[in-house]
């Protein structure tokens, strides 16, 4: 199992493979559909300081934040894959959710020195590691607001690295 602490940093993304599990530790992002075209926008105005979170060696879990948990949704979601590229090249090293992206985003993740790892549907056990739970940007989106929460040791699976996918095959 290796460790790994937030912010990232490029060097600890250059060790991590596919195939190798990982607990993430400290605080991260967590926003889906709804939301990360906002912070994209916010990225493309260059406003993305007003987060209050610097975006590098940061993780963004796909996710919705409410009283159940936390729980990856499908990062195949047309509007979270096409964030992945963009919030890469803004600094973000670990994207977390479920599901298959394509080629063409493995690809961009390894331009950018970025990862994808999968983590199980496990709703209750992600909630027990989770703490300090607030809102950063678009309170009017509820749970699909951009929060920042605390995570302790976060299981997850490194599906993309390097320009080579777990799905491959």
């Amino acid at each position: 199992m290796i460790e790994l602490r937030t912010p990232i940093s490029e060097e600890a993304v250059a060790r991590l493979q596919v195939g190798d599990t990982v607990e993430i530790s400290g605080y991260i992002l967590c926003g889906r559909d709804a939301v990360l075209p906002r912070v994209l926008k916010m990225i493309e105005n260059g406003t993305e300081g007003e987060l209050g979170v610097d975006l590098h060696g940061q993780v963004i879990f796909h996710t919705a934040v409410s009283p159940a948990g936390v729980g990856p949704t499908s990062s195949n979601k047309l509007e979270i894959e096409s964030s992945m590229e963009p919030l890469s090249a803004a600094g973000v090293r670990l994207h977390l959710g479920k599901g298959e992206l394509h080629r063409e985003t493995v690809e961009a993740l390894g331009r950018y020195h970025a990862v994808y790892a999968v983590i199980p549907p496990v709703t209750a056990l992600l909630a027990s590691k989770s703490s300090e739970m607030r809102v950063l940007a678009f309170p009017e989106l509820g749970m699909e607001a951009l929060y920042l929460i605390k995570a302790e040791r976060f299981p997850a699976i490194i599906a993309a690295a390097h320009g080579r996918s777990i799905y491959e095959r």
